[in-house]
């Protein structure tokens, strides 16, 4: 009898635990599906049948006519956001109360690699963000193009002696080999070889890092239920070693001093070389309500973790935007068409070969990149998290300190209301001459605001060049296994994945043959 009760007593407990926010919406007058016990709405998520940004799209349009919609993710409360309007005050007007991201709830626990610039939260991000905004000149992207021309060349390579086989081939995986071994050039000032070498090492640890295993899918789930029991389990050590490695073996190798190549190592060594970084706090006021002033020492740790971010979000996303890029005009001919007309016109000006110029020509090529990452965005969705309690004066609600509020990506970039025929892959809707600007907050696919991806113009011209590369001496078209509409992994994380890959045939254009 006595163990029935303790079991009893436990359940109970179990179940306020898990039900104790589920009025929190419905108490601010915020609609949303009714949420389980400890699953909040998330059981889809939890068995894996459904990623973040599939279950953010399912709400999206299940809501047709609200502004704002309530959600559990377990028993946290989570506002998804419908509104551009109220988009552009989250990432800007309003950035003061949600500079944060939100991905790492508990901010006394450190996580080496979690320091990096995308991750990073208050101070630690203004700090680094403050350093490293100079690094991202344009001074300094031309000088890595020719390493980029020579990562692209090296595709084309490979690409035409599998074309030549009459095979088809995997264009997520071939771009994602073409902007690994980008990253190893600019990034590192290694050649990493990973288009030739079918076991690169390097290659491995890009898989390894978006490799979701059995223990990290346990954690994470497990930091969502019981957040409190498990604020000291860490999810990213399994790749934390062979990162610190890296670096360190490279930052010996130049002895701990800029080497001249201009690549992100070098830039990280300058930044070391600054010192301490100063600047005002985002997070803490004097007594006279001004900022107080805060410091951050940009050690071989932070140059670590700011390698990892480089690397994975660096090749994921980009590769991602490429081959669904690559798909879309495989089935869409008279774009395709197009937009080598346009490629081939302008290397002819440029002696054939591919330049920062000659890509900045290519405004054709932007608008198809454009559409490509309007209909399947890398990143699926955004997350903030409110600093300090906040109230949406046009919706009269207001939410408490550490309430995460999502912007659906691929919802907004999907919605008839902004982008007619949604289905529709017109690159024309970017046309500089006829695109609406009035409110750019339906199309982020690089964020906006403050927190805005600093690598924008980087990856947009890495992406560019190896899109130009294969469009001057291929037709991309179906294969045999190709599917229309590729499903997206439900484990997709942050970064949308697609399930089995983007099977394509490269047929050699007569001019290259």
């Amino acid at each position: 009898m006595i163990t029935l009760a303790i079991v009893v007593i436990l359940l109970i407990s179990l179940y306020l635990y898990g039900t104790r926010n589920f009025k929190y919406w419905e108490e601010r007058g915020v609609k949303s599906d009714k949420p389980l016990p400890l699953f909040g709405n998330n059981l889809k998520g939890y068995m894996f049948k459904a990623s973040m940004t599939q279950l953010a799209d399912e709400l999206y349009w299940k809501y047709p006519n609200e502004q704002v919609v309530g959600f559990y993710r377990s028993s946290r409360p989570e506002l998804l956001i419908r509104d551009p309007e109220i988009v552009k005050k989250i990432l800007t007007t309003d950035f003061a109360h949600f500079f944060e991201r939100g991905f790492t709830p508990h901010k006394t626990v450190f996580e080496p690699l979690m320091q990096n610039l995308f991750f990073a939260e208050g101070d630690v991000w203004k700090l680094l963000r403050q350093r490293m905004t100079p690094a991202f000149t344009t001074g300094k992207l031309k000088a890595m193009f020719p390493l980029i021309v020579e990562r692209a060349e090296r595709m084309k390579t490979r690409a035409l002696t599998v074309a030549a086989e009459g095979k088809s081939i995997d264009a997520r995986e071939l771009m994602a080999r073409y902007t690994t071994d980008f990253i190893g050039a600019c990034g590192f000032g290694l050649d990493t070889n990973t288009l030739n070498d079918e076991n690169s090492a390097f290659r491995q640890l890009g898989i390894n890092i978006f490799k979701i295993r059995p223990r990290e899918i346990c954690i994470a789930i497990a930091k969502e239920i019981f957040p409190e029991l498990c604020q000291n389990l860490k999810i990213w050590t399994r790749v934390e070693k062979e990162i610190n490695e890296l670096v360190r073996e490279i930052l010996v190798k130049r002895n701990y001093k800029p080497s001249g190549r201009g690549d992100f190592i070098d830039l990280m060594l300058e930044c070391k070389e600054k010192g301490v970084i100063v600047g005002e706090s985002i997070e803490k006021k004097n007594p006279d309500g001004t900022p107080e002033t805060v410091t951050l020492e940009f050690n071989e740790g932070l140059i670590g973790a700011q390698v990892f971010v480089f690397f994975a979000a660096g090749f994921e996303t980009s590769s991602s935007a490429t081959s669904f890029t690559l798909h879309e005009l495989a089935y869409n001919q008279d774009v395709q068409k197009k937009v080598q007309e346009e490629v081939d016109r302008v290397l002819a000006k440029h002696d054939g070969k591919l330049s920062y110029d000659s890509i900045k020509e290519m405004t054709y090529l932007e608008m198809v990149f454009k559409e490509g990452l309007r209909k399947f965005p890398s990143l699926g969705f955004l997350l903030r998290q409110c600093t300090r309690p906040f109230t949406f004066p046009e919706l009269n609600i207001s939410i408490d300190e550490n309430i995460r509020v999502m912007i659906p990506l691929q919802s907004l970039h999907n919605d008839p209301k902004y982008f007619p025929n949604p289905e529709e892959f017109r690159p024309d809707r970017f046309d500089p001459e006829a695109y609406d600007n009035s409110n750019k907050y339906f199309y982020l696919p690089f964020g906006a605001g403050p927190r805005a991806c600093i690598g924008e113009r980087l990856g947009i011209m890495q992406s560019l060049a190896g899109l130009a590369a294969i469009l001057s001496i291929f037709t991309v078209e179906p294969a045999a296994e190709s599917v229309r509409n590729p499903i997206v992994d439900p484990l997709s994380s942050v970064v949308q994945a697609i399930k089995a890959g983007l099977p394509l045939m490269f047929r050699a254009r007569s001019k290259a043959a």
